[in-house]
């Protein structure tokens, strides 16, 4: 496996004193520390609020400063915000005095090995086998995909279950604030951003990884999450040759997340018009899947949709696959379906073109055209 991640050993879980326990239950999703007084946690979707305490404000901040350390971080006065990982993976975020006004905050969310197959989401009742079908036809046609949703709603998930797709012998870079992806390729060359150290050691935004990544032959681009104006950049790569690239995008809805690359096209200082961007938008991405997660905790994909191009100054899209809602069954699971549109996904054309095997689970739903003889 490419993420190389690695258990934590008896002496680093030693350090994390009352929090050890939450990070080794399997249950908890994330742990959320607010203040030093409470903690809570996420199991199944939903917080619960733990008998867990500290003996002190400075034994909470004594574990963070060593999370932090440990992977060549700092945190003070000066730094009162950061990212880290655990050593399995797990993703950290704090936030300390003057910024964390009631104390100490510390964010762990889980580093979740599973599930990493698609018969695992459609288990869970997080897609559908013919939803699917049809994301895996696309990464195979090389379709550069941009996955959005709201926090904890699935989409580095659903990414890692896309990369199983990439065929093994193609060269995949990833770029990640924090890796999290676990592709399961061999040839994989990963990169990370790094915040400035306080030996001089500059900071390498993900803006410079993106640059950095094109001149590293990759055949495909994964970016963990694009947030700034290295939106720009992954527009350009993806225009220029690099198909089959993913990336995801925080957004309520799938046409939001469309305007939120654009905003962040804006960012990279460049006077561009809006519908130059929108047009940059349309050629370089083909499908936008959107998560959410539902009120019962579940993740669900509820929308799987294919850019069609440009009307007017607006990005067209057609929906290939919508999750409806039904209702709320008597334990409060979230009850619906998934509708699939009458009209062919014209992405699937790419598949016959490139002489590959259309998937069976898609095969039935949208057959393809009867071929005339001349």
């Amino acid at each position: 496996m490419s993420a190389r991640i690695e258990p934590m050993n008896d002496d680093y879980s030693a350090h994390l004193g009352p929090l050890a326990q939450l990070v080794a239950d399997q249950n908890v999703t994330e742990v959320m520390v607010v203040g030093g007084r409470d903690v809570y946690v996420e199991v199944q979707g939903r917080l619960v609020l733990t008998p867990v305490t500290f003996n002190s404000e400075q034994e909470l901040l004594d574990i963070i400063r060593f999370i932090v350390e440990s992977v060549g971080r700092r945190i003070d006065a000066q730094n009162p915000i950061c990212d880290a990982r655990l050593p399995d993976g797990s993703r950290v975020h704090v936030a300390i005095p003057p910024v964390a006004v009631d104390g100490p905050l510390l964010n762990i969310r889980k580093f979740v090995r599973g599930p990493l197959h698609m018969h695992d989401l459609i288990r869970l009742g997080s897609c559908s086998e013919s939803a699917l079908g049809f994301l895996e036809a696309c990464v195979m046609a090389r379709a550069n995909v941009l996955v959005s949703g709201g926090t904890s709603s699935g989409k580095t998930t659903l990414l890692n279950v896309l990369s199983g797709y990439i065929p093994s012998g193609e060269r995949i870079v990833t770029i990640e604030d924090a890796a999290e992806l676990q592709l399961q390729q061999r040839h994989v060359a990963r990169l990370e951003s790094h915040p400035a150290s306080r030996d001089g050691t500059p900071e390498i935004t993900i803006r410079d990884l993106v640059i950095s990544s094109l001149r590293m032959r990759p055949d495909r681009l994964i970016l963990g999450e694009v947030r700034g104006p290295e939106a720009l950049d992954m527009l350009q790569a993806m225009n220029t040759g690099h198909d089959g690239s993913m990336t995801t995008l925080h957004a309520n809805r799938a046409r939001d997340a469309l305007a939120r690359i654009e905003t962040l096209v804006m960012m990279a200082g460049y006077d561009l018009v809006p519908r130059a961007i929108r047009s940059q938008i349309a050629s370089a991405f083909n499908v936008v899947i959107h998560l959410e997660r539902m009120r019962d905790g579940s993740r669900k994909v509820v929308q799987i949709s294919e850019i069609t191009g440009m009307e007017d100054d607006v990005i067209s899209m057609q929906d290939i696959f919508r999750f409806t809602r039904t209702g709320i069954d008597s334990d409060g699971r979230v009850l619906g379906g998934f509708a699939t549109a009458t009209l062919r996904p014209r992405i699937l054309d790419r598949l016959t073109d490139l002489g590959l095997e259309m998937p069976p689970e898609i095969a039935r739903v949208f057959p393809a055209p009867i071929q005339r003889a001349q």
